[in-house]
């Protein structure tokens, strides 16, 4: 495991009380009979993604290691879903997915 995939388990399980939240996975690959196929989403989408409970606004998570930098399309995504009303940011711990969720404050960038 991942130090990413491990700090996006903590958050999931952290925020969990305030919100109903998901991991997007995506791939590419070929079906048993030869066929192509993408489960891919926008470019930048952010790895975990829901529904606030307290008031039902989507919420937008993009997990990094704490030397972990984001992407152009990620920080994009980012700004867009905010400009759109979404709790959005960028999240290096449990700690910081909570205040974000909670608090509506961007976390660390």
């Amino acid at each position: 495991m991942t130090e990413e995939h491990r700090i996006q388990n903590e958050i999931r399980a952290a925020v969990s009380v305030f919100c109903i939240i998901f991991r997007m996975n995506v791939g590419k690959g070929y079906t048993m009979d030869g066929r192509w196929f993408s489960s891919d989403v926008p470019a930048g989408f952010s790895d975990l993604f829901g529904v606030r409970k307290s008031d039902g606004r989507a919420l937008f998570i993009e997990v990094k290691t704490p030397k972990g930098r984001p992407t152009k399309e990620q920080k994009h995504f980012l700004e867009q879903m905010r400009a759109a009303g979404a709790v959005a940011g960028i999240c290096r711990s449990a700690e910081e997915a909570v205040g974000l969720v909670k608090e509506e404050k961007d976390a660390v960038k």
